[in-house]
């Protein structure tokens, strides 16, 4: 039975959760090293692996931790960690630039798995809201009705990704830089909520 009440509820939902436009600066910021040919790779190979682990999970739910005696709540906890050490090197600027005329120079970290897939796109509260969902879905139908709502979301944001280029100009090399270190804080907040919800979750910590 087709619900649309369903539909909307389901992309509102993900689109809070992966938040399309809160990531947009933060792959600008993640990016700012790379030429334009570079950051759409980057923003496709994102979006599309956080599209295979969305449905990964979202197939298999909560089993493919249990198989390996992972908690949603581990999870959650690793991925603020994670999150955190690149929020660290978005405020401080420790990625190492080389500047000797070799090969090694022109490497640059592709930042297309971590943190944009996961935990960014694909993280805990997405991986989480997906398996509710299909969970929650009434037959095969309305399943599959959740991954197109969630690819939806996942256009919007590589349309996003792709609009990037607009944003870098309008903010130029200064503006860039500012907004990275802003972002970098705020990320590290994100991080610690990350960390804090999986305590709370794991009981650890009193809600």
């Amino acid at each position: 039975m087709m619900d649309p009440t369903f539909y909307i509820s389901a992309f509102v939902a993900l689109f809070v959760i992966i938040d399309p436009i809160g990531i947009a600066p933060v792959f600008l910021a993640l990016t700012q090293d790379h030429t334009d040919a570079e950051r759409r790779a980057i923003g496709r190979r994102a979006t599309l692996l956080a599209f295979g682990v969305l449905t990964l999970f979202g197939l298999l739910g909560e089993a493919v931790l249990g198989f390996v005696g992972i908690s949603m709540p581990a999870f959650r906890i690793a991925g603020g960690i994670l999150l955190f050490l690149t929020a660290l090197d978005m405020l401080f600027e420790r990625r190492t630039k080389r500047r000797d005329h070799t090969a090694e120079e022109h490497e640059r970290p592709d930042p297309s798995v971590f943190p944009l897939t996961v935990p960014l796109l694909a993280g805990p509260g997405a991986i989480t809201t997906m398996i509710l969902l299909v969970g929650e879905s009434d037959g095969p139908l309305q399943a599959a009705g959740v991954y197109v709502v969630m690819a939806l979301v996942l256009a919007v944001v590589a349309a996003l990704f792709r609009a990037a280029n607009l944003l870098q100009r309008a903010l130029g090399r200064t503006g860039t830089v500012v907004a990275t270190r802003l972002l970098g804080m705020l990320l590290a907040a994100l991080s610690v909520q990350f960390v804090l919800d999986g305590l709370m979750a794991s009981t650890l910590v009193p809600a």
